[in-house]
């Protein structure tokens, strides 16, 4: 399956900041246990490579793990040869699609007007992630939709539970959930990574259900 069709069966992307080599595990486990299969792990994280590292050797291919806030493109090369499968970016940075790309890696890079997405997607982009998506909200993404119909768009940025459903429908093809879903210093107790658990089956179930209403 490819990157881009896992995504699209998995929605919820779950945006981890502030990890660390010893908690990484037990976060992607506790998401994975909740349904929600596919994890961003951001570049600015001390020791990150070794992260992904860790994730891909221990869960393989039942977990899509990539980079986020990944900003050129030594640091996307460095993310892919630990084992990221995709590399996100929060602005456009045309260098780094290319070297991603070179790599066969599956490039979400950032943007937010409607030629920074175009401009993406014409420099071999396979997604672009909408950010900061909350500054225009769903109706933005429903406007883009518009035009761009063919340009598979992912949004970050003030991702809830409440309004997830409402970029869906809009149009996005997955979210990108950070702090609201999963905020690893609030993680100190087997309490607390099953409260991470629910919270992820919480997401999961809610575009289960959207899906089955559409297909009614």
């Amino acid at each position: 399956m490819s990157v881009i069709d896992f995504i699209k069966e998995h929605p919820i992307v779950a945006v981890i900041r502030e990890a660390s080599v010893e908690n990484i595990v037990p976060i992607v486990n506790a998401l994975s246990l909740g349904g929600v299969k596919v994890v961003e792990i951001t570049a600015e994280t001390p020791k990150v490579m070794a992260m992904i590292e860790k994730v891909v050797d221990e869960f393989g291919d039942e977990v899509l793990v990539g980079a986020g806030t990944v900003l050129d493109p030594e640091t996307a090369r460095a993310a892919i040869l630990a084992g990221s499968r995709f590399i996100v970016s929060p602005s456009l940075n045309t260098e780094t699609i290319k070297m991603t790309k070179r790599y066969g890696v599956t490039s979400i890079p950032g943007a937010l007007t409607p030629t920074e997405i175009l401009t993406a997607y014409e420099h071999g982009a396979d997604m672009i992630k909408v950010f900061p998506a909350n500054a225009f909200g769903p109706g933005y993404i429903k406007n883009i939709h518009g035009p761009f119909p063919h340009i598979p768009l992912m949004v970050t940025g003030g991702i809830n539970q409440g309004n997830v459903l409402d970029y869906i429908g809009s149009g996005a093809l997955a979210v990108g959930v950070g702090s609201n879903l999963v905020n690893p210093a609030l993680l100190k107790s087997e309490d607390d990574y099953q409260a991470l658990t629910s919270k992820a089956l919480a997401y999961s179930e809610v575009v289960k259900k959207n899906n089955i209403l559409i297909k009614k």
